[in-house]
């Protein structure tokens, strides 16, 4: 007898469920969940992204031989966004609207990732952004599992400032989103912290940028005023190997002008000869030296799936770890991929990040971290120097710039508001971004 006649006789609901049971196991089995991965793979980000996109399809790899979730296979459909920012938004679009994806994993540059957005939310997407950012955004359908500027940046400056005893400061960055609004951040915060505005330097240079001679002579000339000075750097992409280069071939060691930068890592030191950069420094959340036996099963999977014994590990591939397995436990938690319920899912789940704690999702789409501090070693590893004694919670909005300090981010019903203003009880609506960059 069909399913059609057994539902016309009112036959119980246990056998209708074991029979719709069935045939939504047999079309699970067939269902594949569809992984979008959008990542440069040609370009000036290519250097630093080609290494997610593979990251992705190990974690993908490895899940599915794990039985999939749900009892369903995972399918990695990749594009290539090329390092152009209005194409990230149109391959965003192609995967939502022509593939079907469930889920995106995908971008590096802050500018990127503000091209995806307004597709994301039309088109009701989910976003994990894996990379380091300068906040003051909260968006309903991005999770933020990269570093928000009090889990990188603001802990850098108080490292420099009370443990090595810095004065003057050179904020010096590539010509987008993420560094001009961190450095907005940085500059008042150093400010509200007795700094003088003549001990603040603030460069900026075009993506690409090759031709370091002259600035670095200016930051060379800037330290030598007597007080101890830095470099804040949120320099990106393939820039960052000409202006090391150039910090070498000018004498400027750790010990002169250090360096601390969010955006190199041992992926970008690979490729460059590190000896003449020992000591300067990182502010990541994760280094590949980190004495941790989850970290040493990551890095063993890494150098099998590339065949290649000298593969390294950075920041941002464990960012995509934490976030593909906060999906997977989410969309368990849920029971399905559907969009709206995974959202609602995801917030609280806590996995396993790779320096020994857990990493929890938090109501402002944001995750909890440690902050690592490391320096440059001759074999482009980082030795951890300091970090903070337990995670720290990501702020989508900077407590140091006026516009966004009394905004709080909960995508907890019944607030469900990225941008809510505890000083006038409202809601900014959507993902407004207030605070200009």
């Amino acid at each position: 007898m069909s399913i059609k006649k057994h539902v016309k006789l009112g036959l119980s609901a246990l056998a209708l469920s074991v029979s719709f049971g069935s045939i939504n196991t047999a079309f699970a089995a067939e269902d594949p969940i569809k992984v979008g991965i959008l990542h440069s793979l040609s370009g000036t980000m290519a250097i630093s992204e080609t290494a997610l996109k593979d990251t992705m399809l190990m974690l993908i790899e490895k899940q599915n031989e794990a039985g999939g979730v749900l009892g369903r296979q995972l399918e990695p459909v990749v594009v290539d966004p090329a390092s152009n920012w209005p194409l990230f938004a149109e391959k965003a679009r192609e995967l939502l609207e022509k593939e079907k994806v469930d889920v995106i994993f995908g971008n590096w540059t802050s500018v990127s990732r503000k091209s995806v957005l307004p597709v994301v939310e039309e088109l009701n997407g989910l976003l994990f952004y894996p990379v380091q950012y300068e906040g003051e955004e909260s968006s309903e359908n991005v999770f933020y599992t990269g570093a928000a500027p009090n889990q990188q940046a603001i802990p850098a400056v108080d490292y420099l400032m009370n443990d090595l005893g810095v004065e003057r400061w050179v904020l010096a960055g590539t010509d987008y989103v993420y560094p001009r609004t961190t450095n907005k951040i940085l500059e008042t915060y150093l400010k509200d912290k007795g700094v003088a505005a003549g001990d603040i330097m603030i460069n900026y240079t075009p993506f690409g940028h090759s031709d370091w001679q002259t600035i670095v002579s200016d930051i060379k000339k800037f330290g030598s005023a007597g007080k101890k000075t830095a470099v804040v750097s949120t320099i990106n992409g393939d820039a960052n190997v000409p202006f090391y280069r150039e910090l070498g071939n000018q004498g400027i060691s750790a010990t002169d002008i250090p360096v601390v930068a969010f955006s190199v890592g041992e992926q970008e030191l690979s490729g460059i000869d590190t000896a003449p950069l020992v000591g300067h420094l990182a502010a990541w959340n994760y280094f590949m030296s980190v004495d941790n036996d989850a970290n040493y099963d990551f890095i063993d999977a890494w150098v099998a799936y590339k065949d290649d014994d000298a593969a390294v590990t950075n920041d941002p591939m464990e960012a995509h770890y934490i976030g593909f397995n906060m999906y997977v436990e989410a969309v368990k938690k849920a029971g399905t991929t559907d969009v709206d319920e995974v959202k609602d899912a995801i917030i609280g789940v806590s996995v396993p990040n790779l320096t020994g704690g857990y990493a929890t999702m938090m109501p402002n789409h944001h995750i909890t971290k440690p902050v690592l501090i490391g320096e440059i070693q001759d074999n482009g590893q980082f030795s951890v120097v300091w970090e903070t004694p337990s995670t720290v919670a990501g702020d989508a909005w900077s407590d140091f710039l006026p516009g966004s300090k009394d905004l709080i981010s909960d995508w907890r019903a019944p607030l469900r508001c990225g941008n809510f203003n505890v000083v006038t009880g409202k809601c900014g609506g959507g993902s407004a971004d207030v605070a200009s960059n």
